[in-house]
């Protein structure tokens, strides 16, 4: 027994033999099936989507996928994730300089003695 195929576009068209009725099963087939078909002299060209919608041949351009205008690379797109916040700054230390601390007087209590 035959296995039946679900084909959700179906393309129709008449031309002076008949008609044509082909499904195609995504709506970027169909849309070129039915381009075709108007290219070749087919009148009445129509395409039925799943949903049931019947699209004319000047409706055609509605099947199609909105291009993107704004392509970017992923590394330019932008997050939703909150900036962090910039670190504190700190002093810069410099460990070569010699230090700018005077010595501190002591006093001199003499030589200790020895027991």
């Amino acid at each position: 027994m035959a296995r039946t195929t679900r084909v959700p576009y179906l393309v129709t068209g008449t031309n002076e033999h008949g008609s044509a009725n082909l499904g195609r099963v995504s709506a970027s087939v169909a849309l070129r099936l039915a381009r075709k078909l108007l290219r070749e002299g087919y009148m009445d060209v129509r395409i039925c989507t799943p949903r049931g919608r019947v699209l004319q041949s000047d409706e055609l351009d509605e099947l199609e996928p909105p291009q993107e205008t704004d392509v970017m690379a992923k590394g330019q797109q932008r997050s939703n994730r909150e900036a962090k916040k910039p670190k504190k700054e700190k002093a810069k230390v410099i460990t070569a300089a010699p230090s700018r601390k005077e010595a501190a007087w002591q006093p001199d209590f003499g030589p200790a003695k020895k027991k």
